[in-house]
């Protein structure tokens, strides 16, 4: 039969906070043309989709954002395979009767590049056993801390020559800082880069963006940048480098690759960000539309 929502909140595990992310609708008017500028009264419909009442083969979707609220947490990350809590739903019936519902605990799934001999989007438990609710988890866990904690663990255990350890894989990690969700097109930009290497010793990097590599979105200006030497065991520098757009559409920044000058290893970088690529006609038309409503006000 038909369920009552009564509240659906989400526990973060210790050291972590969790806050509801409510999506507002702008779509009604902002008030009542001669109500002397007072908001609108809800519609029957929008009272009915918030009052909870869900009827059989009916769904909800709830988001919470997650982040680390304690020092050691904020200092460490969320690294994947870490326990993120569980949502908890109170629901009533009918004839008033109330009951709880728990979600399996959520962990935070690894980042897009998988390793060896482990499904995408796989997550190894502490148990050993592996999970696959990471559907349910939009924004990843970083690679740099994913890294560092796959490093920590190992150090931890004693284990040497794990091939199948992401710090080994992934000796030096690449990620950009503040990336952009959208780019203009034709119109070069800048994008800062952060290198960490994470090995036992010190390396003579270079970093390489290559051009066959890339599509849609393509380095502009110098391809090549040596970093010089970086110290290890988390030692770090940053690097900017200039991208364009070629052409309009959703885009993943691939053809990153780190080169150790000294032993001539390279190592292929996962895709850094997607970024979405407007129009010039789209670009145009939400410049005029902001200008109007400046003038209008």
């Amino acid at each position: 039969g038909a369920l009552t929502i009564g509240s659906v909140v989400f526990e973060p595990t210790a050291g972590l906070v969790a806050e509801p992310i409510r999506l507002e609708n702008n779509n009604h008017p902002t008030s009542i043309p001669g109500g002397g500028g007072e908001p609108p009264l809800p519609s029957a419909a929008q009272l009915y989709d918030s009052c909870g009442r869900l009827e059989p083969g009916e769904c909800y979707r709830y988001l919470f954002s997650v982040t680390a609220e304690s020092e050691a947490a904020a200092l460490r990350g969320i690294a994947f395979g870490d326990d993120l809590g569980q949502a908890i739903l109170t629901y009533n019936k009918a004839m008033g009767e109330m009951g709880k519902v728990y979600s399996s605990v959520v962990v935070c799934p690894p980042t897009s590049f998988s390793t060896k001999g482990q499904p995408q989007g796989a997550v190894s438990t502490s148990d050993g056993t592996t999970s696959n609710n990471s559907k349910f988890v939009v924004h990843r866990s970083g690679l740099s801390v994913d890294v560092a904690a796959a490093s920590a663990q190992r150090s931890m255990s004693g284990q040497r020559n794990n091939d199948g350890s992401l710090d080994e894989t992934l000796p030096v990690t690449v990620e950009p800082i503040d990336p952009p969700s959208t780019m203009k097109l034709s119109v070069p930009e800048k994008i800062s880069l952060l290198v960490v290497n994470h090995s036992a010793q010190s390396m003579n990097l270079q970093i390489q963006m290559r051009l066959s590599d890339m599509t849609g979105v393509v380095v502009c200006g110098s391809s090549y940048v040596g970093l010089g030497e970086v110290a290890p065991s988390g030692g770090s520098c940053t690097v900017d480098v200039r991208l364009v757009a070629l052409v309009a559409g959703l885009f993943s920044v691939r053809g990153c690759y780190i080169v150790d000058l000294s032993s001539g290893v390279e190592l292929a970088q996962p895709a850094l960000f997607d970024v979405f690529v407007k129009l010039p006609e789209e670009e145009g038309g939400v410049e005029e539309k902001k200008t109007t409503d400046v003038v209008d006000f």
